[in-house]
């Protein structure tokens, strides 16, 4: 291994963490090639005048320029993959990611809700390789990436593109990375470093599992409520009949967690808490129904039910909002359409 194992890196998918990622990068990194796989207007925004990244609080953006594209096969392998798209967008994206990689190189896949590959080398939940056919179709991931490559990444960093090109942050947030296996081995180490050169926030957690249910509590109650309510956070919890079914998510996504061995340390109650603090933000969920957008709805809500039902766990209000909210991403797509 070289002194600096990653020269080629590449973010697939430059919204808006993916794209707030690459920015850093590109702008921090003198050692490495730094490209994005976008698409659309963002892509040729990016192309023409580089990702225009608004921190929290600037008064003037961070300026980035990188090669970017929409087609992967004209990218060099890469030592390092960082995937900005969410769960529901991944399958299709299979034949381009794979194109990028070599023998040795690692991806690092920011998602919310339960992601992909969570039961390869899991020792905890009884299901070690379990594959699930709803986030992973003709089990092409399992195999065109292998969940031996993977880094899980959670994100705590509100993020929006708000317009081609420009990216806006809404807060001064963090990434947790973790091996499926929860060692600490150099590559995670050596991402680590990188990321933090870049002005990312990181910590190295050993039970990344444990972190994915943690972020997953607030995902699987906020996302689909406020696309079903087009509700901001604030307004939610201000709503004391949707306070109550946000607790009632947040309590049954804990129960399947633990149920497969997660520890989720912190209560419903101190998480309602927290949640009063957050203010008037629009989910993500919230952000790509009005964009006319599919919905990410397998990962953050149609898991908890089905490992509900694999671990023998009741979720009567999460199967309720997976029913509402699936009627309406099938409306909003026709409409789109």
């Amino acid at each position: 291994m070289t002194p600096f194992p990653f020269k080629n890196i590449c973010i697939y998918g430059a919204g808006a963490l993916g794209g707030a990622i690459a920015a850093k990068l590109a702008s921090s990194l003198e050692q490495a090639q730094v490209s994005v796989v976008a698409r659309g207007a963002h892509l040729a925004a990016i192309r023409s005048s580089g990702i225009h990244l608004w921190e929290a609080e600037a008064e003037q953006p961070l300026v980035a320029r990188m090669a970017a594209t929409d087609d992967a096969g004209e990218l060099p392998p890469q030592d390092l993959v960082i995937t900005g798209l969410k769960g529901h967008q991944l399958a299709a994206a299979v034949p381009g990611i794979a194109k990028l990689l070599h023998a040795r190189t690692r991806v690092v896949m920011i998602l919310n809700g339960v992601p992909w590959w969570y039961f390869h080398r899991d020792r905890k939940s009884g299901h070690a390789e379990y594959q699930m056919e709803e986030l992973d179709p003709n089990d092409d991931l399992w195999r065109l990436i292998g969940p031996e490559r993977v880094i899980g990444c959670v994100a705590y960093q509100g993020s929006e593109v708000i317009g081609p090109g420009e990216i806006k942050l809404a807060n001064n947030g963090y990434f947790i990375l973790g091996e499926p296996s929860g060692e600490t081995t150099t590559d995670i180490e050596a991402i680590a470093a990188l990321l933090q050169k870049a002005g990312v926030k990181i910590s190295v957690s050993a039970n990344i599992r444990d972190d994915i249910w943690s972020k997953l509590m607030g995902n699987a109650s906020f996302n689909p409520i406020s696309a079903l309510t087009r509700a901001l956070m604030s307004e939610i919890m201000d709503d004391p009949a949707l306070a109550s079914m946000v607790g009632q998510v947040m309590s049954e996504v804990k129960a399947v967690a633990e149920a497969l061995g997660a520890h989720v340390a912190m209560s419903v109650e101190e998480r309602l808490d927290r949640s009063r603090q957050i203010g008037p933000v629009r989910t993500s969920m919230l952000q790509d129904l009005l964009a006319g957008k599919a919905l990410e709805i397998t990962p953050l809500v149609g898991v908890v039910v089905s490992l509900g039902k694999l671990t023998g766990v009741a979720t009567p209000v999460s199967a309720t909002i997976l029913a509402l909210v699936t009627q309406l991403d099938r409306t909003n797509q026709q409409a789109v359409g």
